[in-house]
């Protein structure tokens, strides 16, 4: 596989229609048309309820939409395809381990660890199973460089959590959470491992058998992917043990007035309609990004990176914030003195989509000492060009400042 940057933009209609250097990815990818085309093939010839129907419709959207959780159990490599749960994205995925795997595993007086720049779907989903439960949720500090304090890390495996709540790649930031190191850690600790996969499953491939992990959840739009749509992955033995999430139909196996038993996996976590056609919008994206060079994309991804952080660096007055080499599709930054909607609303004027605000890791913000920041970030999709347009714009920003002063 070779892969090239212009074809690969080729791919994406919504690029050549909206004339804008669109450097929001971390919020959400725009989507190729080979997604695109699987979800509009659903309505059009195959569109019927799954699972259930006796006619030839029911039949193929089933397959259709079983074939795409066998396609995302193969990008994943996990063990098995019932493993691989439908959710509504990162967010739901989280909910429904806080509230199912919680009531199993809390008990007042435990602890649930979570990393310091943690998203709040994982923060505030743990936050409620732990105040239910009467147990705890204790955050892992940063260091003073900005990223996770590791000796504060395994200092608080000392106690035991039940629960340790890990980010990938955190999503304000772009930085990377050393998993390799930490999942064994926290096993030898006796903790259920957590992994919030939302920033990592579009820029590199996630091998969730060699990870180690106990659960996995990550959002289809993220990886060029539909909205609405996404994975919870979890060891087959724990899902089989937690009780459902969400309750009537299709989770069920058989209902009276005076009880209920429910479906095995995966559709024990499964209830009600699903989103059909989304999941078929996943499993293409899965497989598109399966028919890419990774590795290509991935250097492709970092050199823009890289010029960006250069090209930050060499303005006047700007502050990067974990601006590591290893930074993974998004940096994050201030001009100093400028609020940070201020500056996004001058790159939009200028054609320059970016992210501005606390990112939903306010508990990130405050470590910080900051009450937001602006966020470019990178798809493979995006070119040096457009690099070079987003530094220009705020080059001519600052020149608007001293202007005006």
């Amino acid at each position: 596989m070779s892969f090239d940057p212009d074809a690969l933009r080729a791919e994406f209609p919504a690029l050549s229609q909206t004339g804008t250097v669109y450097l929001d990815n971390a919020a959400t990818t725009h989507k190729p048309q080979a997604v695109l085309a699987a979800m509009t093939r659903f309505y059009q010839q195959d569109n019927a309820n799954v699972h259930r129907g006796a006619h030839r419709l029911s039949a193929r959207a089933t397959r259709a939409f079983e074939g795409a959780r066998h396609q995302l159990a193969e990008f994943l490599n996990a063990p098995a395809s019932e493993e691989v749960i439908f959710t509504g994205g990162t967010t739901d995925g989280m909910n429904l381990l806080a509230s199912s795997l919680g009531q199993m595993v809390l008990t007042p007086g435990d602890s649930v660890l979570i990393d310091g720049w943690a998203h709040h779907a994982s923060i505030v989903p743990w936050q409620q199973a732990a105040l239910r439960a009467g147990a705890q949720l204790v955050p892992i500090p940063l260091s003073e460089r900005g990223d996770l304090d590791e000796a504060a890390f395994m200092a608080l495996l000392q106690d035991k959590p039940k629960v340790v709540v890990l980010t990938q790649i955190c999503n304000a930031l772009g930085s990377r959470t050393p998993l390799a190191r930490w999942l064994p850690l926290a096993r030898q600790a006796g903790a259920l491992t957590v992994v919030d996969g939302a920033q990592a499953v579009g820029h590199e491939p996630v091998d969730l058998q060699r990870l180690g992990c106990d659960f996995y959840a990550f959002s289809g739009h993220k990886m060029y992917g539909p909205t609405g749509i996404g994975v919870l992955w979890g060891r087959a033995d724990l899902l089989d043990a937690m009780p459902p999430y969400r309750f009537g139909g299709e989770m069920i196996h058989k209902v009276s007035f005076e009880q209920t038993s429910f479906n095995t996996l995966p559709f024990k976590f499964e209830a009600g309609t699903p989103a059909i056609a989304q999941a078929i919008g996943l499993g293409a994206a899965a497989h598109w990004l399966q028919q890419q060079d990774r590795a290509a994309m991935a250097r492709h991804e970092a050199q823009l990176l890289a010029r960006a952080r250069t090209g930050l660096s060499q303005l006047d007055g700007v502050t990067l914030y974990s601006a590591f080499d290893d930074n993974v599709g998004a940096l994050a930054f201030n001009l100093d003195g400028e609020h940070h909607q201020d500056v996004g609303i001058w790159l939009d004027q200028a054609g320059i989509a970016v992210r501005c605000g606390h990112h939903c890791c306010q508990p990130l913000m405050q470590q910080l000492g900051i009450r937001g920041s602006c966020r470019m970030s990178v798809a493979a999709y995006n070119s040096e060009e457009e690099i070079e347009a987003f530094l220009a714009a705020l080059n001519d920003y600052q020149e608007f400042l001293y202007d005006d002063a």
